[in-house]
């Protein structure tokens, strides 16, 4: 009778996952899968792998895994692991299914940032027909480790015909079209060479989305790269701060002078502009590479103090953007060589033009376009990507906004003052609206940057040695 009563007992979960969620002391109620629940409340895990290892996915499933935006996310090509290292390592925890549970396994994981939307998740158990229903809040502490990202597509936006047939004709006209458009695509990237990022610069992104990231974290990988930790404590030195006494060490430079978020940023800078060297020409007149995006920067530093509070982005993100906002000019020396020089003839004879135009006449595209599609190739944070892409347009008013209307702004601000290259433009009253400046306030930020020039090109110098 006993065994009867076992044999038709309902599955619950697997002991490995019941003694892992309450080692974490994580709340859990158990939950029959059936095809009536909210598929955007359902967690799908899946695990993938490359050359460099293997990493756990997790999306909704109400989205499709795109893996062409998770190679751009990640730079990697990541594809399913092979079914039976998959069923050797579940077999080893007697698990049917791959449970969306980050600290089950040792990889790295990548989760899309809409799972969170959700109050409560359903996660697999491991046991096929048990779901584990917890609360998002409770989720969340499972990806402490874990790095968020937008990758899904959502199915709301894929339509197929099942009801036109009238319409297939023109559909795989088009189909046909965005297929040979893509293969050219894949055959420009094939034929670009992409530097990879700098092992410094890697280890500073991951500091950079970590909430738990403490000032000893940053100074130890700063610390491991004796050029980056000089030119830490010769800017914390510099009499642009005014630091109190003298620096001795990169923790003192980080607690007493810059802060945990400017030196990170700083940081970060540094590392990535030194991925690309610059190139031996330029244009005649213009201004030298990294003086322009030290006074961007700096200027942009200002200009956000300088917004209302509550409207306020994250600082150092923003003094980021002003770094890196012609970081396309580094890349289109690197990846078009012979029409870099080309270019910048053009530019010296069309001062008239913003370079946007010479660039895309030569080459059909421009720098914030292919910086911008470097940023995230790199996974950097889509504010900075955003920030690149928009920051010739004054009108910009989608996700992110703020950040690429202050690099336009202070560009812009600094172009009237003679720094920078091509034309002056103007600056709309609707762009200092958005960003809640007066125009007196700007001009104000821009000339009190410009009274530390001296000090500013010093630190500059800085960049342009390394």
């Amino acid at each position: 009778m006993s065994e009867v009563a076992h044999a038709t007992a309902p599955p619950t979960a697997p002991p490995v996952i019941r003694d892992l969620l309450a080692k974490l002391a994580v709340n859990y109620t158990e939950v029959t899968d059936h095809p009536g629940l909210n598929p955007a409340r359902k967690v799908q895990a899946v695990l993938l792998d490359d050359a460099v290892g293997a990493l756990m996915v997790l999306f909704p499933q109400s989205q499709l895994l795109d893996l062409n935006r998770l190679t751009e996310l990640t730079g990697r090509n990541l594809t399913a692991v092979a079914p039976e290292r998959l069923d050797r390592m579940l077999g080893k925890h007697s698990l049917s299914l791959l449970p969306g549970l980050p600290p089950l396994t040792s990889s790295p994981c990548l989760y899309e940032e809409s799972l969170l939307r959700e109050p409560t998740l359903l996660v697999h158990s491991g046991e096929a027909t048990v779901l584990l229903e917890i609360a998002s809040d409770d989720f969340k502490r499972l990806l402490n480790k874990a790095s968020a990202a937008n990758f899904g597509e959502p199915l709301s936006r894929i339509l197929p015909n099942f009801d036109r047939p009238n319409d297939d004709r023109d559909e795989i006209t088009q189909a046909m079209q965005a297929f040979t458009a893509r293969r050219i695509q894949q055959r420009l990237e094939a034929t670009i060479e992409i530097p990879p990022l700098a092992d410094t610069a890697q280890k500073i992104i991951k500091l950079r989305v970590d909430p738990n990231a403490t000032i000893d974290d940053i100074t130890g990988v700063v610390e491991t790269d004796p050029a980056l930790a000089a030119q830490v404590v010769s800017w914390a030195a510099s009499p642009y701060y005014a630091s109190p006494g003298k620096i001795r060490s990169v923790e003192d430079a980080i607690v007493r002078v810059l802060g945990f978020d400017l030196v990170i940023n700083l940081a970060l800078g540094l590392a990535l502009g030194k991925t690309l060297s610059l190139p031996k020409d330029h244009p005649q007149q213009a201004t030298p590479y990294w003086h322009q995006s030290i006074y961007t920067a700096a200027v942009i530093e200002g200009l956000t103090r300088a917004m209302p509070r509550a409207q306020r982005p994250e600082a150092g993100l923003t003094y980021l953007a002003g770094l890196l906002h012609n970081f396309g000019y580094l890349l289109l020396a690197h990846v078009f060589p012979p029409h870099f020089s080309l270019i910048c003839r053009h530019l010296e004879v069309n001062p008239h033009l913003c370079h946007s135009y010479v660039e895309q006449h030569l080459l059909g595209i421009s720098r914030e376009q292919i910086g911008a599609w470097l940023m995230r190739y790199w996974d950097m944070p889509q504010e900075l990507s955003t920030a690149l892409r928009f920051q010739h347009d004054p009108s910009y008013d989608g996700q992110y906004a703020e950040y690429p209307n202050l690099v336009c702004l202070a560009v812009r601000l600094l172009r009237g003052r003679g720094i920078g290259s091509g034309p002056e433009a103007e600056i709309p009253d609707e762009l200092l609206e958005r960003l809640g400046l007066s125009r007196d306030k700007a001009e104000e930020v821009v000339s009190k940057v410009l009274d530390a020039e001296v000090l500013l090109r010093e630190l500059a110098s800085q960049f342009s040695q390394g």
